[in-house]
């Protein structure tokens, strides 16, 4: 009875070995179940057997094992999964150095058996390697502080290239020409204080190199030639034709001489004025005594007495390089008349003794026509020099 006992349960055993192998369990949750009821009739050896914890009913159709190995997957990955040889039971909570212990194991999330693919870094390169930082580009600042440089630098240069330009060009030799042209019209584009300064300061001007200063107290209205000169005088620069005829006082720093000087703006071109100083000057047309100019007497001056009579010392200067023809005479400011006139030419040399001479009278007139002359050509853009002999 025995035996036959043992051998029923023997063969008890085996159909449920048999039954266990044709439906295999596949809810990873009847895994735990299993390690302690003895799944399949078998006994309990803390591991789940297949088919644990399912109810099998008679007539249930046997599935497939495609079906077993697609839904088995929670065996081996999830919390009941067996574990490796030399690992720690997953289902046995083992706790943290220092820590507490974790929770169950149905609590925690299935980990695939397979190791997660390395995430890429957020904007990297080619196979996640970081990128290079982009190369720094000059700012809109530094291109606008560099277009202000080279514009400062070219606006620099160009003022010094004008400014370099300008005096080489004031320093040129000007075209006689155009100065001879434009010496026809400073009688009515220059200041009157230009062409005959308020002071004029003669150093070294008087007899025996003595300082004289004049100072101008009237200046007579433009006017024509008409009446202006001595009819012999007139006759002598018809030739060259009058324009206008500028006239001014001076009066010396004792106020004992006074001076007229006069510039009559001629018609004549170059030849003509060439022409006409060579005759004043063969001729000898200023050293005269009928060809003396008149002088100019403003009332309410110290030149109010002055008058033919008067006149002590004169000089005529014919200019070639503008059309122009300087005169001065001088006299004494008292009123007092000379009988005989010398021109400032002869007044002037060394070792005169005559009135005019010793007075300064001729020193005077040829110092004063002399200054008014430069300042005529100055205005006209030409040297300063004399170029006409004196008359």
């Amino acid at each position: 009875m025995a035996v036959s006992g043992a051998r029923g349960s023997a063969g008890e055993h085996r159909r449920r070995i048999r039954r266990c192998a044709a439906h295999p369990a596949h809810t990873p949750a009847a895994a735990p179940a299993a390690r302690s009821a003895g799944a399949c009739g078998g006994p309990a050896h803390g591991r789940a057997a297949p088919g644990a914890g399912r109810t099998f009913r008679p007539g249930d159709a046997p599935r497939p094992a495609a079906f077993h190995l697609a839904h088995s997957q929670g065996l081996w990955s999830g919390p009941g999964a067996p574990s490796r040889p030399g690992e720690p039971d997953p289902a046995t909570p083992q706790a943290a150095a220092g820590g507490e212990a974790p929770g169950p194991a149905s609590a925690r999330l299935a980990q695939p058996p397979w190791a997660p693919a390395p995430r890429p870094v957020h904007g990297g390169g080619p196979g996640g390697l970081p990128r290079r930082p982009p190369a720094s580009r000059p700012g809109a600042r530094a291109l606008a502080a560099a277009a202000c440089l080279v514009l400062g630098v070219g606006l620099i240069g160009g003022a010094a290239a004008g400014s370099w330009l300008t005096d080489e060009a004031a320093g040129a030799t000007p075209d006689a020409a155009a100065t001879f042209a434009k010496g026809r019209d400073v009688w009515h584009n220059t200041p009157v204080d230009t062409l005959f300064p308020r002071t004029v300061h003669g150093f070294g001007a008087g007899p025996g190199g003595a300082d004289r200063t004049w100072s101008r107290i009237a200046v007579a209205p433009d006017s024509g030639c008409t009446g202006a000169y001595d009819p012999k005088l007139a006759d002598a620069l018809a030739r060259a034709g009058c324009v206008r005829l500028l006239r001014a006082t001076y009066v010396d720093a004792t106020r004992s001489s006074v001076i007229t000087v006069g510039a009559q703006i001629t018609k004549a071109d170059q030849a003509g004025m060439t022409a006409l100083n060579t005759r004043f000057s063969t001729r000898s047309l200023g050293t005269r005594t009928d060809l003396m100019p008149l002088p100019y007497a403003a009332r309410d001056t110290p030149a109010e007495d002055f008058g033919r009579a008067q006149r002590a010392s004169w000089t005529v200067r014919v200019l070639t390089d503008i059309p122009v023809v300087v005169y001065a005479v001088s006299g004494f400011a008292d009123g007092r008349t000379f009988a005989a006139p010398q021109p400032a030419e002869a007044a002037t040399k060394p070792g005169a003794t005559t009135a005019p001479a010793e007075s300064g009278l001729g020193h005077d007139a040829k110092d004063l026509a002399d200054r008014i002359g430069k300042d005529f050509r100055t205005a006209a853009g030409g040297p300063r020099q004399t170029t006409e002999a004196s008359s």
